[in-house]
């Protein structure tokens, strides 16, 4: 068996008898580092790996592990200073300047230190990740005909085919294009629809990683209140009147990060409001496959209600699988469709065809229903489990809505609560939360902290992660 500290270990040991051997001189053999220390090949593998990207080590196949030979010294680091006057000189011709600020991207791609409980991940925990049906798909595509070579560059029509049928109503293979990531095809479906300096109309509170390519590409995103039937219709008509905005961008389905699911009522009034105001909604169905076991039957999505081609939809499988697996697909209808593509190869040429070969794999397999049953399940547990927590030990933190489906509660703290401090403070209790200000394009009505359950380990953590938040929420008012 091995794990990371174990091949952390080894590595650490290594590292500190490569003085025994001269530059260019042959370390022991994998199987004599085995016998010696007891561990895995995998684990020794692992370590000299390790060494080896480090620069300490040099690989030869079929010859053995060698001591690196010292390189050159480093030339001394130059003057960079002037970039901050290059960089801040763009902003002077822009109508809007361009921010690029990852921080709220960020919070959720970071690993916490060790020890700390991980409210604040956007991804399943591994223990929840389908590793075994990735693994078996990705060695199955690796070995059909062709799978190396270039794919068509709007992607695998196979793989068109099945998120065509995902999205339903009338939308075909051909109106699909496969991209590498949902915030990829967010990106790409900005760019084509909105130029530099363009308003953007966004729920409020929103996802931070849109907010970010919005204003990193020059855009202005202009905040639309949500409740808990998700976007008001009034107030996104009178948005569109004010701006002229010619995109609003939604999540229809469990909202990130409120868990609002737009109400029947609503859906339609949403796309004849943008069609009225001749505008695109890019709707971003991000999280449809996280469903829990109590949701009941799901709404279509929007793109599937939508006659004129007013919907520009997003959806991926890498919630629902691994951060790593990064697959995802823009469908639209209509000229705007060759505008995507154009901008989609320009970026990215292509998504690699061996993703894309793993992802029919995986989604065609006997376990991919299985996968979702099982973290269905599983979501609900946890949800349940953080619910019943939070009431017990923290009952002065709102919880406007749980919702049947995403990963993660939306909590109203205590009016005149320092989201900054109280994130600090978690993190030297132990715990990393999402505090709420990162999700609002405008100036928050309240404080807010969104706390998720889906990358911690289990049940058990989760309530650890709730007592240490507990200690923290009494040191901040201390």
């Amino acid at each position: 068996m091995h794990d990371s500290s174990s091949v952390g270990e080894l590595a650490k040991r290594l590292r500190s008898e490569l003085d025994r051997y001269s530059p260019g001189g042959k370390l022991p053999s994998s199987r004599a580092l085995v016998e010696r220390f007891k561990v895995s090949p995998v684990t020794v593998s692992r370590a000299l790996a390790q060494l080896a990207a480090e620069g300490l080590v040099v690989t030869r196949p079929g010859a053995g592990v060698f001591r690196a030979v010292p390189s050159a010294p480093a030339a001394p680091a130059g003057d960079t200073s002037w970039q901050e006057v290059s960089l801040s000189a763009d902003a002077a011709a822009e109508l809007v300047p361009r921010g690029v600020d990852a921080t709220g991207v960020l919070a959720t791609l970071a690993a916490p230190p060790p020890g700390v409980i991980e409210f604040n991940g956007g991804y399943l925990n591994p223990a929840l990740q389908p590793e075994r049906a990735m693994a078996a798909a990705l060695a199955r595509a690796g070995r059909r005909p062709g799978a190396w070579g270039r794919p068509p560059v709007d992607g695998l029509p196979e793989l068109r085919e099945w998120f065509a049928r995902g999205v339903g109503g009338a939308i075909t293979a051909a109106e699909v294009l496969i991209t590498a990531g949902g915030q990829s095809a967010l990106t790409t479906a900005l760019r084509a629809l909105a130029p530099p300096g363009a308003p953007v109309l966004v729920e409020s509170p929103t996802y931070p990683g849109m907010l970010a390519i919005a204003r990193a590409a020059g855009m202005r995103p202009v905040p639309v209140p949500v409740d808990t039937d998700g976007v008001r219709p009034g107030l996104l008509e009178a948005a569109f009147r004010a701006t002229g905005a010619r995109v609003f961008v939604c999540q229809p389905l469990f909202q990130n990060p409120t868990g609002a699911v737009l109400s029947a009522e609503r859906r339609p009034e949403v796309l004849r409001i943008a069609r009225e105001a001749g505008a695109f909604v890019i709707e971003d169905d991000f999280v449809r496959r996280l469903v829990h076991e109590d949701a009941g039957p799901l709404p279509r999505p929007l793109a599937a209600d939508d006659q004129d081609g007013v919907v520009v939809h997003v959806c991926s499988l890498t919630k629902a699988t691994s951060p790593s697996f990064r697959v995802s697909a823009l469908a639209a209808r209509g000229p705007v469709l060759e505008r995507l593509r154009a901008i989609q190869v320009v970026d990215h040429f292509f998504v690699p065809r061996p993703l894309q070969e793993a992802a029919l794999e995986l989604v065609g397999s006997p376990a991919w229903p299985r996968h979702l049953r099982a973290v269905a399940g599983e979501l609900r547990v946890r949800r349940e489990a953080m619910a019943a927590a939070l009431r017990l030990r923290l009952p002065e933190l709102a919880m406007p809505h749980i919702p049947a489906g995403g990963y993660h509660l939306w909590l109203r703290l205590p009016d005149g609560t320092d989201e900054a401090a109280l994130a600090s403070a978690a993190l030297r209790a132990g715990v990393a939360v999402a505090p709420g200000r990162p999700y609002f394009a405008a100036e928050p009505p309240a404080a807010y902290v969104r706390l998720s359950f889906a990358a911690v380990a289990g049940v058990g953590e989760i309530g650890e992660g709730v007592r240490r938040l507990r200690e923290a929420c009494d040191e901040v008012r201390g």
